[in-house]
C-alpha cells in the first residue's frame, strides 16, 4: 500500500469525523426542536379490523381513509382476501368518531367489520417507558462490554460511533416526521448490534496492532487497520444495504419506517466505525503501552 492511499484514508476519516459531528448536532437540534411523530403504538388509538371487496387496493383504502381519519391512519393486510386491519388516531373530544364502514363503503359495496378496538394512552405510556428502559439496559449492557474487552480510550470511540448511529436516526425522523412506532425502534436496537460489529472488529485490529508494532505511530496503525478490515466491512455492508434496499422498495408501507431506519443506520454505521472509532482514541492518546502487560518489580 503506497504512503499516498495512505494518507488518503487517513485524510478520509478525519474529514468523515468533522461530517459526522455536524450531523450529530443537527440531528440533536431536529430532535429538541421538531420532536418525534409518535405512533399510535406510542400514543393510542383505535384499530379496526374489517373486510371489504377483494379488489380493492391498499392505495384505495388510504384515499378514502386518510383525509376522513387523519393523516396518521396506516392500513395493514391481514391476511385473508379483502381483510384489512386499520389503525388510525382517537377522535377529537368536541368531534364525533368517524364511523368506519360508512367510508369504506366508498369504494366497496360490502363492507364487514369484524372488531372495533381502542389502545388507550395509558399502554401507549407504557410502551414509551418499557422501550426506553430497553434502550438504556441496551446501552448500558454494550458499556459494560468495551470497557471488558478493551482499554477505555478505545472503548470510548466504539461507544460514541453506537450513540451517532442512534442519534443520526431520531434526527432523520425528526426531520421527516416520519411515523415513529415500534417497528423504527426495533430497528434503532437491530443498529445498535450491526454498528457494534463493525467497530468492535477494528478496534480488535487496532489493538493487535498496537502490540505487534509498538515503534510506529497511532495513526498510522489505524490506517492500517481501517484498510485490513475495510474489503469485509464493505461486503457485509454492501450485502445487508442491497437486503434493506429491497425491503424499503418492495415492503410497502408497512416496512417503510423500518427500512429507512435500517438504512440510514447501516450507513453511518459503516463510516462512524471507521472515523469516529479510530479518530477519537488518537484524540485521547492512545499509545501502545497501554496494552502491554505492566512490569513487575523483581527488586526485594
Amino acid at each position: 500500500m503506497t504512503e499516498f492511499f495512505k494518507l488518503r484514508i487517513r485524510k478520509i476519516r478525519y474529514l468523515t469525523s468533522v461530517v459526522s459531528i455536524a450531523l450529530m448536532l443537527i440531528s440533536l437540534a431536529a430532535f429538541a426542536m421538531r420532536g418525534l411523530n409518535m405512533g399510535l403504538d406510542f400514543t393510542g388509538g383505535m384499530v379496526t379490523e374489517a373486510v371489504v371487496s377483494a379488489e380493492v387496493t391498499h392505495q384505495q383504502m388510504l384515499e378514502v381513509l386518510k383525509p376522513a381519519l387523519g393523516e396518521a391512519t396506516t392500513v395493514t393486510a391481514a391476511g385473508g382476501e379483502g381483510r384489512w386491519v386499520i389503525r388510525y388516531p382517537l377522535a377529537e373530544p368536541d368531534q364525533a368518531p368517524p364511523v368506519v364502514a360508512d367510508v369504506l363503503h366508498q369504494i366497496s359495496g360490502e363492507v364487514s367489520v369484524i372488531s372495533n378496538s381502542m389502545v388507550g394512552a395509558q399502554v401507549g405510556e407504557d410502551l414509551v417507558e418499557q422501550g426506553g428502559l430497553a434502550l438504556l439496559v441496551c446501552l448500558l449492557s454494550i458499556l459494560a462490554y468495551l470497557c471488558f474487552r478493551f482499554e477505555w480510550r478505545l472503548a470510548s470511540g466504539a461507544l460514541l460511533a453506537l450513540m451517532h448511529d442512534v442519534v443520526l436516526v431520531l434526527g432523520f425522523f425528526a426531520l421527516t416526521q416520519m411515523e415513529f412506532n415500534l417497528t423504527v425502534f426495533a430497528a434503532v436496537l437491530a443498529i445498535l448490534g450491526y454498528s457494534l460489529n463493525d467497530s468492535i472488529i477494528i478496534a480488535d485490529r487496532i489493538r493487535e496492532l498496537l502490540v505487534a508494532r509498538q515503534e510506529t505511530p497511532v495513526s498510522e496503525i489505524n490506517d492500517q487497520a481501517v484498510i485490513a478490515t475495510f474489503s469485509r466491512t464493505l461486503v457485509t455492508s454492501g450485502t445487508t444495504l442491497i437486503t434493506v434496499a429491497a425491503l424499503w422498495l418492495m415492503g410497502g408501507a408497512p416496512l417503510e419506517g423500518f427500512a429507512a431506519a435500517m438504512f440510514i443506520g447501516i450507513v453511518s454505521g459503516t463510516w462512524s466505525s471507521i472515523s469516529i472509532g479510530t479518530v477519537l482514541p488518537e484524540w485521547l492518546k492512545l499509545e501502545p503501552k497501554h496494552y502491554l502487560p505492566a512490569e513487575v518489580d523483581s527488586a526485594p
